[in-house]
């Protein structure tokens, strides 16, 4: 009897066990303040889909979105109206990503990222329309931005070119490139590296 509760008690610790390592796996790979996968689970994403897109000659889209003068938002309402920006943020732009391959991540305080395999220019341009504008549909109040009334995102939208792109690296530059042109161009808008 002695032994069978010792084993008992083994066998429910061995479960304890896998199921703190299973939350810490999730945990390890999502952003705790937006539930979104965080910056190492898109950097191990990326190098894959990447790799995927150049030998199969398929295209891949990036688009790096930003909110915009969320500086200005913070210092105005504070950080916890700040932490529930960036949720409902988070939220409404995961709801306009309807392809179930398509990720997005938070990859810095208030940047984004999402990776679209498989998706060619014109496509990604209307993901980040549908984007673009679900986070402009919350109308969050936003009195000191640039931009307008409500808090708004600025898209910069780069693809991966057979032959002109070597690596991801320089596909999220040239994301990263589109997304200053689209705040300098006074954000709440999209913007490629070529400025189509």
């Amino acid at each position: 009897v002695r032994h069978k509760a010792q084993f008992v008690a083994i066998l429910a610790t061995q479960e304890a066990l896998r199921s703190a390592n299973r939350q810490l796996e999730v945990l390890s790979r999502h952003d705790a303040l937006t539930g979104l996968f965080n910056r190492r689970h898109f950097d191990e994403v990326k190098e894959e889909e990447s790799q995927r897109a150049l030998r199969n000659g398929q295209p891949l889209s990036l688009l790096v979105c930003d909110i915009d003068c969320f500086k200005a938002f913070n210092d105005h309402y504070g950080h916890a109206a700040g932490d529930q920006c960036l949720r409902d943020v988070a939220h409404a732009m995961n709801t306009a990503i309807i392809r179930s391959g398509d990720g997005l991540a938070r990859i810095g305080g208030e940047e984004f990222a999402i990776l679209l395999p498989a998706t060619s220019a014109t496509a990604a341009w209307q993901v980040a329309e549908r984007v673009r504008r679900a986070v402009a549909d919350l109308h969050i109040p936003h009195a000191t931005s640039a931009a307008g009334p409500w808090v708004t995102i600025s898209v910069g939208l780069a693809q991966l070119e057979m032959g002109a792109t070597p690596d991801f690296d320089t596909l999220f530059e040239s994301a990263d490139q589109a997304l200053y042109r689209a705040k300098n161009m006074g954000r709440n808008c999209i913007e490629t590296t070529t400025g189509e």
